[in-house]
């Protein structure tokens, strides 16, 4: 994580930050709730709101109110984020690369199906 905290450190963000830009590009233009997002995250963010405030400040992301429940807000990324992830996804491409290249194939299989058990705890 300290090498990847240093990668992700010029672009004045933190490993949570990062995660949740991640999880909401993955979550495409519908947005998820800041629950779903918790859920996701990869450490435990005990202050979702305050996370998606700072995003929010810097135009990386947009809250919106669900169409269908007005109680329900999600968060979007917006195209500033993307952008963001897309300046940074070579580079931590690369890292990962680095930090598992020891690695064969076989052994990168078993340690996503632990990490991916692990998560779902299954």
């Amino acid at each position: 994580m300290a090498e990847f905290a240093e990668l992700i450190k010029p672009y004045d963000l933190s490993p949570q930050q990062y995660n949740v830009l991640r999880i909401l590009r993955a979550a495409g233009d519908a947005g998820l709730a800041s629950g779903k997002i918790t859920e996701r995250m990869l450490t435990r963010e005990p202050d979702m709101t305050r996370l998606l405030d700072r995003l929010e400040k810097r135009d990386l992301i947009r809250r919106d109110r669900d169409a269908s429940d007005r109680r329900v807000v999600r968060a979007v990324i917006t195209a500033a984020g993307l952008t963001l992830l897309e300046n940074l996804d070579e580079s931590i491409l690369e890292l990962h690369h680095r930090q598992l290249r020891h690695l064969d194939r076989d052994k990168l299989k078993n340690l996503s199906d632990l990490l991916e058990s692990a998560r779902n705890r299954t």
